[in-house]
């Protein structure tokens, strides 16, 4: 598998990583032998960290430090909520064009404070019923996590009724079995998009284009418009 180096420094290196591959090696994965970590070090034939992890079902941004310093310098900023995150995710229904979700989330017994906000960039609808309704509509959405929890963004959406398409557990049932059947889509339409902050008197930003996977999304959503 081939990895899509996006940006890369003497200190830093970031993939746009795609859906389905996981950032490294876990006893929670047992049915994968491929991970970013390990192609990334090969393509570059270099040690590399991860700064941060995404989830295995969500494509994008992923960045790697090459050493260990770089890495405690960045987790202190991650850590201090200094970096921004932004996020696109195409989600069934129509909502509030702008908003906050403030939901604390429990994971392994210890429950901490979750905040997102969010804002519509375009709405959908399509000529499709699932269950009492006679179409089916969705929105194309930036998400902005201020906390950075397991699964935050997919629970959040969930939790406001709004759940990522091709989300699986926290989806909707009837949308993703719509899309695979109607579209032959089954994967989890949340991309990272951007990272932006500042490392040692620059101000990075990477930011990775949408996975082809996205792009045919929203190319069935956007022949709806016409």
């Amino acid at each position: 598998m081939e990895i899509d180096i996006i940006y890369q420094d003497e200190h830093l290196v970031a993939i746009n990583k795609s859906h389905g591959l996981l950032v490294h090696r876990t006893k929670i994965a047992n049915d994968a032998d491929v991970f970013a970590l390990q192609l990334l070090r090969d393509k570059i034939n270099q040690k590399v960290y991860p700064a941060h992890r995404i989830d295995r079902k969500t494509s994008g941004v992923l960045l790697f430090v090459k050493s260990k310093e770089a890495l405690s310098e960045l987790r202190e900023a991650f850590n201090s909520r200094t970096i921004i995150k932004k996020y696109v995710a195409i989600v069934r229904g129509h909502l509030d064009k702008v908003g906050i979700i403030d939901y604390a989330l429990t994971e392994n017994d210890k429950t901490q404070e979750a905040v997102t906000k969010y804002q519509v960039l375009q709405e959908f609808e399509l000529p499709l019923p699932t269950g009492k309704f006679n179409t089916s509509r969705y929105s194309l959405i930036e998400l902005h996590p201020q906390t950075g929890r397991f699964h935050q963004l997919r629970k959040h959406m969930a939790h406001i009724f709004h759940p990522i398409i091709g989300d699986r557990p926290h989806g909707c049932n009837k949308q993703n079995r719509l899309w695979k059947e109607r579209f032959g889509m089954t994967t989890m339409l949340l991309h990272a998009k951007q990272l932006r902050f500042d490392f040692r008197g620059s101000t990075i930003n990477i930011e990775a284009d949408l996975s082809p996977q996205f792009r045919k999304a929203l190319l069935v959503l956007h022949k709806s418009l016409k």
